[in-house]
C-alpha cells in the first residue's frame, strides 16, 4: 500500500483547484452579504435604496425574495437563511447585494442603513442557562449512584472549569459558486464538507425538488468541522442569487467577515465534583456542563452529546452524573471543530483529577494511571470497553520514553533554575469512532473499471487536506489488487452519490473506504466467475488475484489485469459496481441514554514538557512524547501528519488561540492580528510518535483505525504541563482551570497575590487585576 499523498505534487505547484479557481463563466455576478451591525435587536426598517443605486448593482435580496421556505437550520428549523424581525448576533445575514463585480457588491454594502432596536445582550452561557435561555433539552448521562459514593469517599473536592472557543481559520475561507443550467436547475460548486446538506437546503430555499440541485465538491483549503453545516448557508445564498437572475454567481466571504460571520467551537464553562478514596482509585464523578451554544442551535445539540460521551475520557469510574445543557447567546452560531465536544468534556475530568491530585499532594498521573479503563468495563453510557488499550498505550509510553528519568530531570532542574521552571504532564485519550447520530453511519461507493484497466472512484467522502483521497487509492488498488496509479478519485458529486454523510466524526475513510471494499468485492467476484468459465474450473473461490496477475490455487496463470479487464468486456459482464455500507452494531436509545454508539474507540497516551519564562510569562512546548493505537495504517505518511497537525491544532487551543468578545457581542479577536495561532515557533522541535504494533482494528478497512480527531486531545496535555511549571514556581499560587493558558494568564496567576496585595493598598492608583476564571 502506498505512503504517497496523490495531492502533493498538485499543491507544491499551485494547480490544486478549488471553487473559484475554476474560469468563471460568462456573465458571472459576486454576491456580499450585509451583516447585523448589532448583536441582538428587532428590525425596525432597512434602508437599500442607497446601494440598489450605487454603480454595478443587479439586485439586493432580503428574506421576502426567498422563494421557498427561508430555513437552513439542520437540526431544529430556528435559523432563517436571511433574517427578517429579530436579529441575534452581529454579522447576522440581513441583506445580500449581487452586483458585476466583488468590488461594486462590497462598495454597495457601505451605503446599507439598518433601523434597530437594541436589545439585551447576552454572551455568558451560565447567564443564559440561568435565564432559561436553553436549545433543545438538557440531558444526564447517569451510571451508579454517586450521592451515595461521594459520602463514602476520602477525598471529595469541587470546582469549576472553562475552556475557551476556538477559530476554525481554514486556508481557504467559506465561498460557494451557483451556475443556472437548463430546465430550472443549478450546478453548485461549494467548499463544503456536507454536499447533500447543501443540496437539501438550496432546495428548500427555492422550493426545488432536490435532484434540480447538484453539489459538487472538488477539495477544500481546510474544513476542521467549519464546513460540515457552516458552508451550506452561503451556498443557499448563492444559489438564490443565480436562481432569482439567472446568471452564474459566487459568494466569497474576506477573511475578517469570515471571522466576524461564522461560529466557533463551542466554549464551554463546567462545575465538577470528585471523590477518590485514600489511595487514588475514583470513586464518583458529577459535572455540569453549560455550552456556549450561539445564537441558533447549528450543530449544538451533538455536540453536547459527544461531550457526554467523553465526559470520563480514558478513565473507568463507577458511578458518573454528567448533565449538559446547550445555552443559547447572542453570539454566532457556534459549530462542529475537531473533536466536536469531546475535547471540552475531557479537560474538564483531567481538571478535576488535576485538583484532587494537588489537595492530596499526589502527583496527577498517578491517579491518571491508576483509573484507565480495561477491557469489559463500561462508559457511563452504557458501551463496554472492547479492545481496550489506553493500559497499553500508558505503560508502552511510560517505558519507551523513560518518564521517571525524564521526570528527574525536569525536578532537577527546577531545583537549578530560578528565572524559568519546566512542567511535565501525561494526557491518555479515549475517542469514540462513529456518529453518534446513528442514521449517519452509512456510505456508497460507486466503481467504474474501463477497457484500459484504469479505474475512477466515486464515494461521499470529501478530500479537505486530511488525506481521504490518498487513503481511498491506497485501499482501492488493496482491493483490487492493482497498482495505484491506475485509480482515479473523482470530485464528490450528488448526482453520482446520493444522500451522503458529511465528511465529519473521523469516520470518513471508516465509511468510504469500507463501501470501496465492497464495491471492489463486487467487481472481483464478477472476474472471479468469468475466470472460472475460462479456464474451465468449478472452484472460482480458489482464484485470487495479486499485482495484477491471477492465481489459481496460487499457481499464476497468464491472465493480468488488462486481459481480465478486456475479456469482461467481449463478455457483456459489468464494469461498474455500486457499493453501500453501514456500519454494523451501533445504536443509542436517547430516551434511555444508553446503547452501543461507537463502532470502535481510539486509545492513546502523551507526555508533554514545557518551560516557562516567569519573568515574562512565555513558554516553550519542548518536546511531546506519544503512543498512539492507529490499528495498521492505510497511508503512514498522511497518518502521521493526521496525529503531529492534530497535536498542534489542539496545543494552539490550549495555550494561544483566545477568543475575545466585548460585552455587546461583537468579536474583539476579529483579524489576525488579535487572534493569536500557533507558527511554528509555538510548536515542539522535538516530537516522537509511536504507533501501537499488533493492534490490529477488525471493523476498520484492512485493521485501520481512524485518525482525524483523537490526535487533537493529545494538546490538552499542554496545558497541565504549564499548570506543572506553575506549581513548581509559586506552589501556594491560586491557579485557575481557564484556557487557553496565554502568556497574560501565567503572569497574572503567578503575580496574582502580590498585584491584589498592592491594589488593595492602593485602589486610586491601581486597575484591580482579573484572576483567570474570574
Amino acid at each position: 500500500m502506498t505512503n504517497k499523498h496523490i495531492d502533493a505534487e498538485l499543491h507544491t505547484r499551485g494547480t490544486s483547484l478549488y471553487v473559484d479557481d475554476v474560469p468563471p463563466p460568462a456573465g458571472m455576478l459576486h454576491a456580499a452579504i450585509y451583516g447585523s451591525p448589532v448583536a441582538h435587536g428587532r428590525v425596525k426598517a432597512l434602508h437599500l435604496d442607497k446601494a440598489r443605486k450605487a454603480p454595478g448593482v443587479v439586485a439586493i435580496y432580503t428574506a421576502e425574495d426567498v422563494p421557498g421556505e427561508n430555513q437552513i437550520g439542520p437540526v431544529l428549523p430556528d435559523e432563517p437563511l436571511l433574517a427578517t424581525d429579530v436579529v441575534e448576533y452581529h454579522g447576522h445575514p440581513m441583506a445580500m447585494v449581487v452586483a458585476e463585480s466583488d468590488e461594486d457588491a462590497r462598495h454597495a454594502l457601505t451605503l446599507i442603513e439598518a433601523d434597530i432596536e437594541a436589545l439585551e445582550v447576552i454572551t455568558c452561557p451560565r447567564v443564559a442557562h440561568e435565564a432559561g435561555h436553553i436549545l433543545g433539552t438538557p440531558r444526564t448521562f447517569a451510571m451508579g449512584d454517586t450521592a451515595a459514593a461521594f459520602a463514602d469517599c476520602d477525598i471529595v473536592v469541587e470546582g469549576r472549569s472553562d475552556v475557551g472557543g476556538q477559530e476554525h481559520l481554514y486556508l481557504e475561507t467559506q465561498r460557494a459558486r451557483a451556475v443556472p443550467t437548463e430546465g430550472d436547475r443549478l450546478r453548485v460548486y461549494s467548499s463544503t464538507q456536507s454536499p447533500y446538506a447543501v443540496q437539501k437546503a438550496c432546495a428548500r430555499i427555492l422550493g426545488l425538488p432536490t435532484h434540480r440541485v447538484e453539489v459538487d465538491v472538488i477539495r477544500l483549503g481546510g474544513g476542521f468541522g467549519g464546513k460540515e453545516d457552516q458552508a451550506t448557508s452561503w451556498a443557499c445564498l448563492a444559489a438564490l442569487a443565480a436562481h432569482k437572475t439567472g446568471r452564474p454567481t459566487q459568494l466569497v466571504l474576506h477573511r475578517l467577515d469570515d471571522l466576524r460571520m461564522t461560529g466557533k467551537r463551542h466554549p464551554y464553562s463546567a462545575d465538577y465534583k470528585i471523590g477518590l478514596s485514600k489511595d487514588g482509585n475514583i470513586q464518583a464523578f458529577e459535572v455540569k456542563h453549560f455550552q456556549n451554544s450561539g445564537a441558533k442551535t447549528d450543530l449544538s445539540l451533538a455536540v453536547l452529546e459527544r461531550t457526554l460521551f467523553h465526559s470520563t475520557n480514558s478513565y473507568f469510574i463507577p458511578n458518573v452524573r454528567a448533565y449538559a445543557a446547550s445555552c443559547r447567546t447572542n453570539l454566532p452560531p457556534n459549530t462542529a471543530f475537531r473533536g466536536f465536544g469531546g475535547p471540552q468534556g475531557m479537560f474538564v475530568i483531567e481538571s478535576a483529577i488535576a485538583h484532587a491530585a494537588e489537595v492530596m499532594g499526589i502527583d496527577r498521573a498517578e491517579i491518571q494511571k491508576k483509573n484507565l479503563i480495561q477491557e469489559g468495563e463500561s462508559f457511563p453510557y452504557g458501551q463496554q470497553a472492547e479492545r481496550a488499550r489506553a493500559v497499553r498505550t500508558w505503560e508502552e509510553a511510560e517505558e519507551g520514553f523513560e518518564v521517571a528519568a525524564w521526570q528527574k530531570d525536569i525536578d532537577a532542574y527546577n531545583a537549578k533554575n530560578t528565572a524559568t521552571k519546566k512542567g511535565l504532564a501525561a494526557m491518555p485519550i479515549c475517542f469514540g469512532i462513529s456518529f453518534t447520530a446513528t442514521f449517519l453511519n452509512q456510505a456508497s461507493a460507486l466503481m467504474h473499471v474501463y477497457t484500459d484497466g484504469s479505474v475512477s472512484l466515486s464515494t461521499g467522502g470529501v478530500e479537505m487536506g486530511q488525506g481521504l483521497s490518498s487513503k481511498l487509492v491506497g485501499i482501492a488498488a488493496r482491493a483490487l489488487h492493482i497498482s495505484p496509479h491506475r485509480i482515479k478519485v473523482e470530485t464528490t458529486n450528488t448526482t453520482r452519490i446520493a444522500n451522503m454523510s458529511p465528511s465529519a466524526a473521523s469516520a470518513t475513510t471508516d465509511l468510504n473506504g469500507s463501501a470501496t471494499i465492497l464495491a471492489a468485492d463486487e467487481l472481483l467476484g464478477r472476474f472471479r466467475e468469468l475466470l472460472a468459465r475460462e479456464l474451465g474450473v468449478q472452484d472460482a473461490e480458489n482464484i485470487t488475484f495479486e499485482d495484477e496477475r491471477v492465481y489459481y490455487r496460487g499457481e499464476l496463470t497468464e491472465w493480468t489485469w488488462e486481459k481480465v479487464v478486456s475479456q469482461a468486456y467481449l463478455s457483456r459482464v459489468a464494469l461498474s459496481a455500486h457499493a453501500f455500507f453501514a456500519t454494523p452494531n451501533v445504536w443509542f436509545d436517547k430516551q434511555r441514554e444508553t446503547g452501543r454508539p461507537f463502532a470502535y474507540h481510539v486509545f492513546g497516551t502523551a507526555w508533554t514538557e514545557v518551560t516557562i519564562d516567569l519573568l515574562r510569562g512565555t513558554y516553550t512546548v519542548d518536546r511531546v512524547r506519544l503512543v498512539h493505537d492507529l490499528g495498521r495504517t492505510i497511508n503512514a505518511n498522511v497518518d502521521l501528519g493526521q496525529i503531529e497537525g492534530g497535536l498542534a491544532q489542539g496545543i494552539g487551543w490550549m495555550t494561544l488561540e483566545e477568543l475575545a468578545f466585548a460585552e455587546d457581542g461583537r468579536l474583539s479577536s476579529f483579524a489576525l492580528s488579535t487572534y493569536k495561532v500557533p507558527d511554528g515557533d509555538a510548536l515542539p522541535e522535538d516530537i516522537e510518535v509511536r504507533m501501537l504494533e499488533d493492534a490490529d482494528n477488525p471493523v476498520g478497512p484492512f485493521g485501520s483505525k481512524a485518525v482525524g480527531e483523537p490526535p487533537l486531545m493529545y494538546g490538552i496535555g499542554t496545558f497541565f504541563a504549564l499548570r506543572a511549571a506553575l506549581r513548581a514556581a509559586a506552589p501556594d499560587a491560586e491557579l485557575a482551570f481557564n484556557a487557553p493558558m496565554t502568556p497574560e494568564k501565567v503572569m497574572l496567576q503567578l503575580h496574582h497575590q502580590r498585584l491584589r496585595t498592592l491594589w488593595e493598598k492602593a485602589p486610586g492608583e491601581a486597575t484591580a487585576p482579573v484572576a483567570a476564571g474570574e
